[in-house]
């Protein structure tokens, strides 16, 4: 049984574990303050729970936290409340009252990564480390906990032209750890490479965490980033050239190369090298996005 249950944790990635923690620790806290018991739970105190939920997170949110509960249950042989009618009824009315839309972020052009960059004080250790994370993120199209796991010894750069190839070791896409590689040119005005090599050379890094964590004075920590901090610099030096940064995201630096890269009219199979997309659908949506007025059915008309 044991091992069983080790082969069915091993199946869930990392980030869900980490949200499914946060679930079942939110049902507990919420099963404590009302006497009820969380293992096993009633259908009929999920769905409180449920709807209480929805008064402090988003229909997503509280879609997965109950998908925790569900796998808690499972895990303990018990039947999961679930899989009851009047749980799966709530949740039908609680997902037409509220909407299941998920949030959408901003897309970063190319041409807002160069001017945040542009906004980094690259004086510092500190403007230069963020210059590397914003450049590499968005040309390599990285999600926020692959930008802060990346290791030095998962690139390799190569001169003459300068480039790199930008090794995964494991991703959403990818939970085996089979791993992903992403070429990555340095071009003229982004110039992730040279960001990179120029972060590294300034604080001596030569293995380990490729962005590690700076003291005030701009002295490394030697510890990684943690994927929470880079939604936060990517709201910092968007709001420094005026973007709004509650509408942007780690994912904008992701979603931003989708969208730059449909509308300089690369091929599909060229951006999903890149992006580690398997659904074309995913893709596509970000490239209707880009030519949502392009051609447009009223053009010249309005």
């Amino acid at each position: 049984m044991n091992s069983l249950l080790a082969v069915q944790r091993a199946s869930l990635s990392k980030n869900t574990h980490i949200a499914y923690a946060k679930g079942w620790a939110a049902f507990e806290a919420f099963c404590a303050e009302h006497g009820y018991p969380s293992l096993p739970a009633s259908a009929e105190h999920v769905a409180r729970f449920a709807i209480d939920a929805t008064d402090r997170y988003s229909m997503g949110t509280v879609q997965i936290y109950c998908s925790a509960i569900c796998h808690h249950h499972r895990e303990s042989a018990h039947t999961s409340p679930t899989d009851h009618p009047t749980f799966r009824s709530v949740m039908r009315g609680l997902k037409r009252l509220k909407g299941t839309a998920p949030r959408q972020v901003d897309a970063l052009r190319a041409d807002d990564i160069v001017s945040m960059i542009d906004a980094c004080d690259t004086t510092t250790t500190i403007g230069l480390r963020d210059s590397a994370i914003l450049a590499v993120g968005f040309s390599a199209a990285l999600r926020r906990s692959e930008i802060a796991g990346l290791l030095v010894e998962d690139i390799r750069i190569y001169q003459d032209p300068r480039r790199m190839i930008v090794t995964i070791r494991q991703s959403k896409t990818d939970q085996e750890g089979a791993g992903q590689t992403i070429a990555v040119p340095d071009g003229e005005n982004i110039r992730p490479v040279s960001r990179l090599l120029v972060w590294w050379h300034s604080v001596g890094i030569e293995r380990g965490p490729a962005f590690q964590t700076l003291s005030r004075g701009g002295h490394l920590r030697g510890r990684t980033l943690h994927h929470s901090d880079i939604p936060r610099i990517v709201k910092h030096y968007g709001a420094k050239i005026g973007l709004d940064p509650s509408r942007l995201a780690g994912h904008s630096l992701r979603a931003g190369f989708v969208t730059s890269a449909a509308e300089n009219h690369a091929r599909l199979d060229k951006i999903m090298a890149v992006t580690r997309h398997r659904n074309t659908e995913t893709v596509m949506k970000y490239i209707r996005d880009a030519d949502a007025f392009s051609d447009h059915a009223l053009e010249g008309v309005l």
